[in-house]
């Protein structure tokens, strides 16, 4: 509105003028989506994992891709390292993170983390005021595992190192796939576990009703192995294992030997 003394805005014109920055700024911070979209960089990932790779491995890893790519999503899914491969090849994850995968065609693998396994044991066990324990140590002890199909290199790895050092193992299949229901079955039962030491320690800490130890002669390691498809992939899903190879650089994680076979 003017006058022959003054130009005053009319209320829709004060409206106006007070959104008009709010919606540019919008509009900008879409542009700005759209160009990293468009770039690869913005979209969602999804990740299958292994159960006790939830407990510092997962976490180190999501932290370095909010770092380095913050419009990246992650759905993380949790499953047994043996269906991951097959997830990954039927596109069903993008990217997978499991103990000792099986190898598969058109699925594409490297090492991550190697780690060695512990004893997970309750705090009144036998084995509880000794560290570091011997396997030849857990001759009379009964192993509580997930069945064989469901990690069968981490398994056999474990069956292999009972074996060096003399004897059979009694193995007790443990089914019930929640990591810490095994922790629960451990606390009450005579029963030992073998994770890998990231999940016991973290394990031990948390809960006073079991303890964690050093596994020695031989010292078992876990590997842990990050997959993706062979086919193309998105420049969002190179950028996650470009943050994931850096976290484990960082953290080195591969400072291990890797194992044979």
């Amino acid at each position: 509105m003017r006058n022959s003394r003054q130009v005053a805005l009319t209320p829709a014109g004060r409206a106006l003028l007070e959104e008009a920055p709010l919606a540019l700024g919008a509009l900008e911070r879409a542009a700005e989506r759209a160009r990293l979209a468009g770039a690869g960089i913005a979209g969602t990932v999804r990740l299958g994992y292994a159960p006790m790779a939830g407990y510092e491995t997962l976490g180190a890893i999501l932290t370095a891709v909010e770092h380095d790519s913050p419009n990246v999503t992650v759905v993380a899914s949790e499953l047994f390292s043996s269906e991951i491969p097959g997830r990954v090849l039927t596109g069903e994850q993008d990217i997978g993170l499991a103990l000792f995968p099986e190898p598969m065609r058109g699925v594409r693998s490297r090492p991550l983390r190697m780690e060695p396994l512990a004893l997970l044991a309750g705090r009144h066990h036998r084995l509880a005021g000794t560290d570091p324990i011997p396997v030849a140590s857990l001759e009379n002890e009964t192993l509580l595992l997930f069945p064989r199909e469901l990690a069968p290199g981490y398994y056999d790895r474990v069956i292999t190192a009972c074996e060096q050092s003399g004897f059979q193992p009694r193995i007790r299949a443990f089914t019930d796939p929640p990591p810490q229901a095994m922790v629960a079955r451990l606390r009450t039962t005579r029963e030992v576990g073998l994770p890998p030491a990231s999940f016991a320690y973290h394990s031990a800490a948390a809960d006073p009703g079991v303890v964690a130890r050093k596994i020695v002669q031989p010292e078992i390691t876990a590997q842990w192995s990050i997959l993706w498809p062979a086919r193309a992939q998105s420049e969002a899903i190179a950028r996650f294992l470009e943050s994931a190879r850096r976290c484990s650089d960082e953290n080195g994680w591969l400072s291990l030997p890797v194992p044979d076979g």
